[in-house]
């Protein structure tokens, strides 16, 4: 096994709640561990304890840096490497700051996985503070060739290592009938970065269409409530669902149950929901922005449209939904797609980056 006899300190969010990096924080883990690494896994998001602590502003950040930073102390006793899941913002300073400099002080070799649509803005506003921090880092890993060029263009080199897709759970549904009652489906979370606005408003011109045709709305966040009204407003009722948050298996069932995934987000980079659609045979529809189009190829693996442009994302659905041929090749070119991100293509370069980040001499 290639990670036999390796102690990985593996830190970054977990579900609940699931969301991309929760998920492929898991995975990863679990990846780890079946490819014989020993693995100690450094929770950000560890659930407050006591619970009331979490609704009281000052206090829970001290009970959960506390208990964080002491969890870092004593994986990095029992790590030969640090592979820290790091995001943009607040997630920078809070998280992966602490955990890239408790390695160092405990001379544990880092690597500092680095994901998020919005690392251009971040890096504008905070560039000097992450290369003070990089300078004791072993490996910058990206998942993808827009984030490499990103952190270029801030002079940080960085090695690629996309993100995974397991086939065993997201697998492909079974053919479309063009003409039937077609399923649309959104997975992000709902926030003002994700317009799900633009998304709801490119099915209402499918719906004008396609008269049975339903959109679900599968995430959490603090526009729900905004957009139930905006659904009930626009006349939409039953139509439009919205699920909440759900674990990796009834996620990997609703795709299998949708025609279409809708992506219409403002910015992005490697978003997980477009590999799990590929995997499940879904035809993805989503804007061009960010690392989008670094892997998503328009008219031959998705539709790319304009971001927060429905019109133009309701056309691309309409396109889809008529053309059964075309609706088959395009869940054939995903499928085919999403080979080049299991666990067998991705493990080879991030074995590479571990040994490469451990044989590099202490900064």
């Amino acid at each position: 096994m290639p990670f036999t006899g390796l102690r990985i300190g593996l830190v970054g969010p977990l579900p609940p709640p699931s969301g991309g990096m929760a998920n492929q924080t898991r995975q990863l883990a679990e990846l780890l561990v079946s490819g014989g690494a020993t693995v100690s896994v450094v929770q950000v998001n560890a659930p407050y304890r006591p619970s009331w602590v979490g609704r009281v502003p000052v206090v829970r950040s001290v009970f959960r840096l506390l208990p964080y930073l002491a969890g870092l102390w004593r994986a990095a006793g029992r790590s030969d490497i640090f592979h820290v899941m790091a995001n943009s913002g607040w997630s920078w300073h809070l998280f992966a700051v602490p955990a890239i400099w408790v390695a160092h002080w405990r001379g544990v070799a880092v690597v500092v996985n680095y994901r998020g649509g919005e690392a251009a803005e971040f890096l504008q506003r905070s560039g000097r503070l992450v290369r003070f921090s990089m300078r004791r880092v072993r490996a910058l890993l990206v998942p993808s060739g827009f984030l490499r060029g990103v952190f270029a263009g801030f002079g940080m080199q960085a090695d690629i290592v996309p993100n995974i897709i397991d086939l065993s759970r997201f697998h492909a549904r079974g053919p479309f009938c063009a003409g039937s009652a077609p399923h649309l489906l959104v997975a992000r979370n709902l926030e003002p970065l994700y317009d799900n606005e633009t998304a709801i408003r490119a099915f209402k011109r499918v719906q004008a269409k396609f008269p049975q045709a339903r959109l679900t709305v599968a995430g959490s966040g603090p526009e729900e409530q905004r957009l139930r009204q905006f659904v009930r407003v626009e006349g939409l009722g039953e139509a439009v669902h919205f699920t909440g948050r759900l674990e990796r298996d009834a996620m990997a069932a609703l795709y299998r149950s949708a025609d279409l995934l809708l992506n219409p987000s403002l910015a992005d980079n490697m978003p997980n929901s477009l590999l799990e659609a590929w995997s499940s045979g879904v035809p993805v529809v989503s804007t061009n922005v960010g690392g989008i189009p670094f892997f998503a190829q328009d008219g031959i693996n998705a539709s790319l449209v304009p971001a927060a442009d429905p019109a133009a994302m309701g056309q691309a659905c309409l396109s889809l939904l008529s053309d059964e041929t075309a609706w088959q090749q395009r869940a054939q070119a995903g499928l085919l797609e999403a080979q080049r991100y299991t666990w067998p293509r991705v493990q080879p370069a991030l074995i590479n980056a571990y040994r490469r980040a451990m044989q590099q001499p202490t900064h």
